[in-house]
């Protein structure tokens, strides 16, 4: 049950409910150096622990540290393994949802021949060291070009392994790899890892069973999906597609898609045509929900991911992403009525390749130059609204507040407290000299009757009481609630602090 706060007038009941705050000014955001001991990374992960992964392109390696940014040691080492260079490398990294018990990571690189590869490995002994020789190939595709190798890898909410596939290189699909059902490349992937080796194919792949398309397949048509992620909340799927020489791509999936999607490449680029001689109309395909031009700076779009950490709430449910070339650390939030808001918040510079999370749900940001940062509110501000003993709503200390009923400004209310008239649902905005924020919603009741002490077990009970006053006192021998806040007194704030916590009366 969720923490219920009550508190009781004669006159009024008001019940708070814990109610997501919503941004007022924008919200801007700082990068913190969190680490910069690396070469060319790439990414970025957890296991579930307070560790961070390192993923290091070029290297051929993985390196450890933890949320401090203190380096731990080297997790593992394929260096002799993967060609590097250009798109080229140790490109992704994936935990397996039961690595606490399994001890199960993958990674997706490009071989000495060229091809993309996902092997399995587990972790040894040491939870800080790898065991480099249990790699066990999970599956081999063929490259045609050095370029487009895609190379992100994640597990769903549902489980199944995620492959990011780009098309397979060169420059305008010359294979037309990316609209073919026969061709892995220019796909995302779905596999199932655990049900049979090296995979399984999973029932509910929108292909399953057919015989025209792979039925590895999840969607059709991306060009290079260098990021993607999966909304650790909801469980949508947000893609950055990497478009040709005109237009970068955010491609979204909700949570409750039965896969099949195409986007488009390469009879478009964005939402705008590419090379649609041959190719069914626009309404067949599925469209991105942005695009960026190359004449506004992109390049190489870079995904990102929604924030879902606990440290700053004004950031909740923002996708932040940026471009390789432009450096912009940008976001996209839904605006309520099916559509999406957009917004450039920092300049981070060129050479943004990743975002990445902890255990927590905090978010970093990798640039090829080595340095990582931490994704820091600017303004973190997050007022609430409480009760007051006597009745009405006080807002923590501001400099400036507006109330609001049931989502409309109340005229004239711009004090740190406000005692409400009628029932609804009630919160303030309150401006600390940087930042309005908007605080919690209570829901008030109003009731009436003859106020007093309702409790049977106070010492000041009283039966003709009708509404509670938030008068009622309690022996101090008595076990439940017993003096909660430690005031040196059992009162209804003690009782209330105990029905928040376990959500019912004590005596019940």
């Amino acid at each position: 049950m969720k923490p219920v706060l009550l508190f009781l007038t004669c006159t009024s009941i008001f019940m708070t409910s814990l109610v997501q705050a919503q941004t007022l000014t924008p919200p801007d955001i700082i990068l913190e150096t969190f680490y910069t001991g690396s070469a060319t990374p790439v990414g970025i992960y957890n296991c579930g622990d307070d560790r961070l992964f390192i993923l290091e392109k070029d290297e051929g390696d993985i390196e450890i540290v933890d949320t401090t940014g203190t380096y731990i040691g080297k997790f593992l080492d394929i260096t002799g393994q993967v060609t590097t260079g250009g798109e080229r490398g140790l490109l992704g990294m994936a935990f397996h949802p039961n690595y606490a018990q399994n001890g199960y990571f993958y990674i997706n690189y490009t071989n000495l021949s060229g091809h993309t590869v996902v092997m399995r490995y587990h972790v040894s002994t040491d939870p800080n060291e790898a065991d480099a020789a249990s790699g066990f190939p999970i599956i081999t595709i063929n490259q045609p070009f050095t370029n487009h190798n895609g190379g992100h890898i994640a597990f769903g909410p549902d489980g199944y392994l995620y492959i990011g596939m780009g098309d397979g290189g060169s420059a305008g699909d010359p294979g037309q790899r990316a609209q073919n059902p026969q061709e892995m490349l220019g796909k995302m992937l779905r596999l199932d890892v655990d049900s049979a080796s090296p995979y399984g194919i999973p029932p509910t792949n929108p292909y399953f069973g057919q015989t025209d398309t792979l039925p590895e397949i999840w969607a059709i048509g991306l060009r290079n999906p260098w990021k993607f992620s999966f909304d650790r909340l909801t469980g949508d799927m947000w893609i950055g597609d990497v478009g040709q020489g005109s237009w970068e791509e955010i491609d979204f999936e909700p949570a409750s898609s039965e896969g099949g999607y195409n986007w488009g490449w390469d009879c478009f680029e964005g939402n705008h045509d590419f090379g649609t001689a041959g190719c069914p109309d626009a309404s067949f395909f599925d469209a991105p929900i942005k695009v960026y031009s190359h004449g506004i700076g992109f390049c190489s779009i870079t995904g990102g991911m929604v924030y879902r950490g606990e440290r700053f709430p004004a950031l909740d449910e923002i996708y932040f992403f940026s471009d390789y070339c432009d450096g912009d650390i940008m976001t996209i939030t839904p605006n309520g009525a099916g559509g999406w808001n957009e917004a450039n918040l920092i300049a981070a510079g060129a050479g943004v390749v990743a975002f990445g999370d902890d255990m927590d749900g905090e978010l970093y940001v990798v640039k090829n130059t080595g340095t990582i940062y931490r994704i820091i509110d600017s303004c973190p501000f997050y007022p609430q609204i409480s009760g007051v003993v006597g009745g009405g709503l006080q807002a923590e200390t501001g400099n400036n507040y507006w109330w609001y009923q049931d989502g409309s400004l109340i005229a004239g209310e711009n004090d740190q407290t406000y005692v409400p008239t009628a029932p609804g649902n009630y919160n303030a905005r309150v401006d600390n000299g940087t930042c309005i924020r908007e605080t919690n919603s209570l829901e008030w009741i109003t009731v009436s009757g003859i106020g007093g002490c309702t409790y049977a077990n106070a010492i000041n009970y009283d039966a003709a009481a009708q509404v509670d006053n938030g008068s009622c006192q309690f022996s101090l021998n008595c076990d439940c609630p017993g003096d909660l806040d430690a005031d040196g007194f059992i009162t209804v704030s003690d009782l209330m602090i105990f029905i928040g916590l376990y959500g019912t009366n004590c005596f019940d």
